[in-house]
């Protein structure tokens, strides 16, 4: 009977092993099968995220785009009201300045509209302080020519000009009054 018993322990302790290897290779298996799962889920939500900042970032750039767009606008159309300014300016700061009460103005054959325009405005700017009236033609028979006039007023340039004009009066300065001289430019 102690055969039998012994034999029966070892059977049980044989059998024992035996679930518990298979229960530690299920643990085994769950927890792989576990750790793929969290693998998969966290790829997909780390793609969710992705993709949702891809966007967020997609959008500030069309923003951010759009604002460019909208800043180049506003420019563009300062510039142009700052155009049409100095050209009324003109006009009228040559009426002021020549005080004349016939003046024709010369213009390229394709800007005559502008002109008149332009002309028509600076009329009363230049009634209103001098008291006088201003006849201001605008010559249709003989246009100035189409090619470009480069205006250079920049700060760079105002050196140049200053320079240019106060030359006659260094010459005379450095080398004393020439009565040979007729031109001072």
């Amino acid at each position: 009977m102690l055969l039998l018993y012994a034999d029966g322990q070892k059977w049980t302790k044989h059998m024992m092993a035996l679930i518990e290897q298979e229960a530690n290779e299920k643990a085994e298996e769950i927890d792989a099968k576990a750790e793929e799962e969290l693998n998969i889920e966290k790829g997909c939500h780390v793609q969710t995220q992705r993709l949702n900042i891809l966007e967020y970032y997609e959008k500030k750039e069309k923003q951010i785009e759009q604002h460019k767009k909208i800043q180049m606008s506003i420019m563009i159309s300062q510039a142009r009201l700052q155009v049409l300014r100095a050209k009324d300016d003109l006009i009228t700061d040559l009426l002021n300045e020549l005080l004349e009460l016939r003046m024709t103005v010369h213009c390229r054959k394709q800007d005559f509209l502008l002109v008149k325009a332009t002309v028509q405005k600076a009329i009363p700017m230049y009634i209103i302080p001098t008291k006088k009236d201003a006849g201001v033609q605008i010559d249709q028979e003989t246009y100035l020519p189409e090619e470009k006039i480069k205006v250079s007023n920049t700060l760079e340039s105002q050196p140049n000009v200053i320079t240019q004009h106060m030359m006659p009066d260094l010459w005379e300065v450095l080398f004393g009054a020439n009565a040979n001289r007729k031109f001072l430019d």
